[in-house]
């Protein structure tokens, strides 16, 4: 790789969707759209290799750094970079997002420039998000986020689809107005400086740390979601095209966890302790509850919305009792669950393409009619509650090693939510996919083409492939959360007094 294009990869990253985007502006035929926005994508995926390509597994900071100065007065810059956790989520980004223009091939008919163009918008914005250096930049996308969901949803969305935009908007303008109120919070007591990487250095007394963590936990938390800010995120998937809802599972939705490592930790660590046995026990909240309210689901896509409020809770876990392993497979959970969770939702589109139907009670015995999809998408399902061999394994295992260290408690209430997972998944199973046919409809389905395999083999080689040989991922971010946890050690005395009253 040329020095000059290495330096510059992350900005080639960032660029590429919005070059699609202004060349989609001038091509007419929709065929041609679809393939522009295709390759644009497919571009970034090729960069997104190189990048990893380039990564020193070694290094414990920023890497493929770029500075240029954008707003002097106000020490504003656009600054980006990459280390071993953020990659990981650029990754997955630049995975996802052309599986998505291939699910919409022909799925979405109408308005199908301004769809791919709010496609490359998230991709493009997603990356910032997850390389930013700089607080104002990183929150300018983080908003930006928002305003292509919120479109997908409302134009392109099932019936109830203007009331699941609006509740989405709002809670997404409740967690940025927070974030925007922690920002300012940082900037004030940090230097008057949005650089990331200075504000991380600085060191905070007691009483700021406690408020600014309030601030962007609950704007971290509403993303995420958590409980009890997580009542927009069914209906959103329920109404979301296929591609809004893989994106919004597979990318969005690690806008909090990304936040909580990027920011949280390493900022507030005091502050971060102290709230660990709230978060803790409402992680453990929301792995049952997601669950329970999944087992109740019949609609499928309200199923795996649910299933996803359970998965992330295991992030949270993860990430806040502060050891290795926890950190690390909270990371690797929220990679994996956006490789198991898109796949649901690919799989789920596929079928509503045929049928127009997200009921469980519509379908039966598709092993008969769909061979190939009964066979991805049993794997899918049984990757997502954890089975071994399978991606989700590994990072929920990591998680409940490093809550072992703290509560045997909650490692076995987590254990349940993992029980309830299997039951909701495998009941969900015998009805789609084993028995007889429920309705006429679901006997003469033809099965998955060529273009809808090419959608999901990808994302299946990776269910296997991490299951099997997660070590390159480790690897990858190993001295990254190895730098987290030292700085967090100075307050690892309080963390030891805590784990003191937790059972």
């Amino acid at each position: 790789m040329s020095s000059i294009f290495a330096d510059h990869i992350l900005s080639w990253m960032i660029a590429t969707p919005f070059l699609g985007i202004a060349t989609l502006a001038f091509v007419q035929n929709q065929e041609w759209i679809r393939r522009v926005a295709l390759v644009s994508t497919l571009i970034n995926v090729g960069l997104s290799l190189l990048l990893w390509a380039g990564f020193d597994f070694t290094n414990q900071g920023m890497q493929f750094v770029e500075r240029r100065e954008w707003m002097p007065t106000f020490n504003i810059q656009y600054a980006v970079g990459v280390d071993g956790i953020s990659i990981l989520l650029v990754l997955l980004t630049a995975l996802l997002c052309p599986l998505c223009v291939l699910c919409s091939w022909t799925a979405i008919t109408t308005r199908v420039r301004a769809f791919m163009m709010l496609i490359l918008l998230v991709e493009g914005a997603m990356i910032v998000v997850f390389t930013a250096l700089d607080l104002f930049l990183f929150f300018m996308l983080w908003e930006i986020t928002m305003i292509p969901m919120y479109f997908m949803i409302i134009l392109w969305g099932g019936p109830d689809r203007i009331a699941a935009g609006i509740k989405f908007v709002l809670y997404s303008l409740t967690g940025s107005l927070l974030l925007l109120v922690g920002i300012l919070g940082l900037y004030l007591e940090g230097g008057r400086t949005f650089d990331i990487v200075a504000l991380t250095n600085h060191t905070y007394p007691s009483d700021v740390q406690f408020w600014i963590f309030l601030a962007f936990f609950l704007a971290f938390a509403i993303k995420i979601p958590m409980l009890p800010f997580h009542t927009w995120l069914p209906d959103a998937h329920a109404e979301a095209p296929t591609a809004g809802s893989v994106l919004l599972a597979g990318v969005l939705l690690k806008m909090g966890g990304y936040g909580f490592l990027r920011f949280c930790l390493p900022m507030f660590p005091e502050a971060s302790a102290q709230f660990a046995p709230f978060i803790l026990w409402l992680s453990i909240a929301a792995i049952i509850y997601g669950g329970y309210m999944a087992l109740a689901q019949s609609d499928l896509k309200k199923l795996i919305a649910y299933s996803s409020i359970s998965h992330m809770g295991f992030v949270t876990l993860g990430i806040f009792v502060f050891n290795r392993q926890g950190i690390q497979g909270a990371i690797l959970q929220m990679f994996n669950h956006g490789i198991t969770t898109g796949a649901l939702f690919l799989a789920v589109g596929q079928l509503y393409d045929r049928t127009h139907s997200r009921w469980i009670s519509d379908y039966g015995g598709l092993h008969k009619t769909m061979p190939r999809f009964a066979t991805l998408f049993c794997l899918f399902s049984v990757a997502s509650f954890g089975l071994p061999g399978t991606c989700n394994f590994i990072g929920e295992f990591l998680v409940l090693i490093g809550t072992s260290f703290k509560s045997f408690v909650m490692v076995l209430l987590a254990m349940g939510g993992i029980v309830l997972a299997a039951a909701y998944m495998l009941w969900m199973l015998q009805r789609v996919a084993l028995g007889e046919p429920n309705t006429k409809a679901a006997s003469l389905l033809p099965d998955l083409t060529r273009r809808e395999l090419a959608t999901v083999i990808p994302l299946a080689i990776l269910v296997f492939w991490i299951g099997l040989y997660p070590g390159p991922l480790m690897e990858m971010m190993d001295a990254s959360v190895t730098q987290l946890l030292e700085q967090t050690k100075g307050i690892q005395s309080t963390v030891i007094a805590l784990n003191a009253s937790w059972p």
